[in-house]
């Protein structure tokens, strides 16, 4: 049996999108002050609920990364997901090209996913009917689809997958992806957790626990 090699695995890039502030100094200087992201939310009229507060992201604009055309054809936590892998691409300079794309992978999850959009279209759904549901509805929802996105976008080639495990989900993707460089599969991975689902079923869910 041959000695298994032993890669090491270092962090090139940040890329941070919270209710803190958009961008790693931000947040990060945010974060050094003492300052709290836990706002009432705005998000929806909260009246009727237990909790009516949350930590909401209000200073990003997902056209800062994305096409017009195509922000309507994603979640909220897709536009984090791309937002954020963008901004670490950019602070570690790397470049994706034909010759690397296949050793570049990403590993992106979401402990609830679009809930956003499934709310929005079950609304549409009961109100108008099913032939008013988007085509786009079922790709814009999944949580595989931030990391697809955000792959499809930078062109990266590589290993491609996410973890659902809930509060601990950003932890477990930046793990898996450590595991996948160490292993040799990959040279790069973005990595991370995305999450937004700050929606009158959610904080209701969580506020009945």
């Amino acid at each position: 049996m041959s000695e298994r090699v032993t890669r090491r695995v270092v962090v090139t890039g940040l890329g941070l999108i919270t209710p803190l502030g958009s961008g790693v100094d931000k947040a990060w200087k945010a974060l050094c002050d003492g300052k709290s992201g836990v706002v009432r939310i705005t998000r929806f009229d909260p009246v009727g609920h237990a909790c009516q507060i949350a930590g909401e992201v209000t200073d990003f604009d997902p056209a800062c990364f994305i096409e017009k055309k195509d922000i309507k054809k994603m979640d909220t936590f897709i536009h984090f997901a791309v937002g954020a892998s963008q901004m670490a691409v950019d602070d570690a300079g790397l470049k994706v090209t034909k010759e690397n794309a296949d050793r570049v992978g990403v590993y992106i999850g979401a402990g609830i996913g679009g809930l956003p959009g499934i709310e929005h279209y079950h609304s549409i759904l009961q109100q108008k009917g099913p032939d008013r549901v988007s085509p786009f509805f079922i790709p814009m929802v999944i949580i595989n689809l931030a990391s697809g996105q955000v792959a499809i976008r930078l062109g990266a080639r590589g290993p491609n997958s996410c973890a659902v495990t809930a509060c601990a989900t950003g932890n477990n993707c930046i793990g898996d992806a450590f595991r996948i460089i160490q292993r040799g599969e990959a040279d790069v991975m973005l990595a991370g957790g995305t999450e937004a689902a700050l929606t009158p079923l959610c904080v209701a869910g969580f506020a009945a626990a």
